[in-house]
């Protein structure tokens, strides 16, 4: 009988074991009372355009292209130049008189041009034979004492400058010649003017009947 329990208590033993080897061996039961839902996604919200991605009109304050200034000066007139020969006349005036065998005379060149032109120095002064003779004797010398000054001489505007004529029979060595007048030479040129005014010169070097001073503004 003793042994008949301990023959039942092992084939008890045996069952239960197995029983517990197969449960361990089957799928594992769920959590009770839970289900695993599905993840949810995110409703995407409307994409409303925020402020501050709106492209705001141009600006009223941008600057348009500028535009040529209206102020633009044109080119400055040209300066004008020198008194030449061929647009001038000369005659002189005597009645500044004179004294001591000397004769006082104004010289007066005249702008006999269309153009404005300046007057600058002394002009080169000789007596000559005629109209297209050499010069006789010496050149006026320069009268310094009268300063210098840029004079614009308007058409038909005049500057005069002073010549002194002294007496060739003033000079007991003067070997005299017949001149017809005096030849000018303009300031700064080469080309001369004629006005005819009879007198005597001296042909012979060293001795100067003339002197001229710097021209003036009339």
């Amino acid at each position: 009988m003793w042994t008949q329990r301990i023959k039942t208590g092992l084939v008890t033993t045996t069952a239960a074991a197995a029983l517990l080897l197969l449960a361990a061996c089957g799928p594992s039961p769920s959590p009770s009372g839970t289900s695993s839902a599905p993840p949810t996604s995110s409703t995407p919200t409307s994409s409303t355009p925020s402020a501050s991605a709106t492209s705001s009109p141009p600006s009223a304050t941008a600057t348009a292209t500028p535009s040529p200034s209206a102020t633009a000066t044109s080119a400055a007139p040209a300066a004008p130049g020198l008194c030449k020969a061929a647009s001038l006349t000369a005659a002189t005036d005597a009645t500044g008189g004179g004294a001591a065998g000397s004769i006082y005379e104004k010289l007066i060149l005249t702008n006999s041009g269309s153009a404005p032109c300046i007057l600058e120095g002394f002009a080169g002064v000789s007596l000559t034979a005629d109209a297209n003779g050499e010069p006789i004797g010496e050149p006026a010398t320069r009268e310094t004492t009268t300063p210098v000054t840029k004079i614009e001489l308007a058409p038909g505007k005049s500057a005069w400058a002073e010549i002194r004529y002294t007496q060739a029979g003033n000079y007991g060595d003067c070997t005299k010649v017949a001149a017809a007048g005096f030849r000018i030479y303009p300031p700064n040129d080469t080309a001369s003017l004629f006005i005819p005014e009879p007198h005597d010169a001296c042909s012979n070097a060293g001795i100067k009947l003339l002197t001229i001073t710097a021209f003036q503004a009339v």
